[in-house]
């Protein structure tokens, strides 16, 4: 089995068809984290295709100085920021043009349930930055080193704010917790140090 670099070099050199293995290889987690980055699963398969093919013409641009996987979840991070931007400025003016009576769809409604109610409350509470390094680290499970080189940042500066939104987060789910019944089930995700 050949190693990402491998691949990449060969795509590079142009064997087109090469690319497909480093697809297969980041598809899921790629997938995964734009999901917990924009919310919805639609919005989530949309964003890997177009991240994927963003890597692909961009491939020449890439450098084994720093690993594949920082390099391309650079591309998700910068493509799910754009994307939650736009969907900031469309969600002003739906608000601007809605009626009253407009009902949530069943996807609406699936999307909101993604996480748990003290989670997707802290989560929602927090940039989309803040956001970002939280999912790198505790859902993708990322170094500081890498997540440094995806948001171009020091390490120790990361580190800092990453303890700083942990706490954030932490404050916001025992808020949320707090306001429902202690028989509810509680977040299965833990904010690791």
């Amino acid at each position: 089995m050949n190693s990402i670099d491998e691949y990449v070099k060969s795509v590079k050199a142009g064997e087109v068809e090469d690319f497909q293995p480093i697809v297969e290889m980041y598809q899921k987690q790629i997938y995964v984290y734009c999901c917990r980055m924009l919310g919805c699963k639609h919005d989530a398969q949309d964003a890997v295709q177009d991240i994927f093919i963003k890597a692909y013409t961009k491939l020449f641009t890439y450098e084994p100085k720093v690993s594949f996987s920082a390099w391309l979840y650079k591309i998700a991070y910068h493509h799910c920021l754009n994307l939650l931007r736009k969907r900031v400025i469309r969600q002003r003016v739906h608000r601007l043009l809605r009626t009253s009576g407009i009902t949530e769809s069943p996807e609406q409604k699936l999307d909101r349930q993604w996480f748990s109610a003290p989670l997707e409350y802290a989560m929602s509470r927090l940039s989309a930055d803040e956001r970002n390094l939280l999912v790198l680290r505790v859902f993708e499970e990322k170094p500081f080193a890498e997540i440094a080189m995806i948001l171009d940042k020091n390490t120790d500066a990361v580190k800092k704010k990453y303890m700083r939104i942990k706490q954030k987060t932490i404050k916001w789910i025992g808020e949320k917790e707090g306001e429902e019944q202690c028989g509810n089930e509680m977040s299965p995700i833990k904010i690791k140090c």
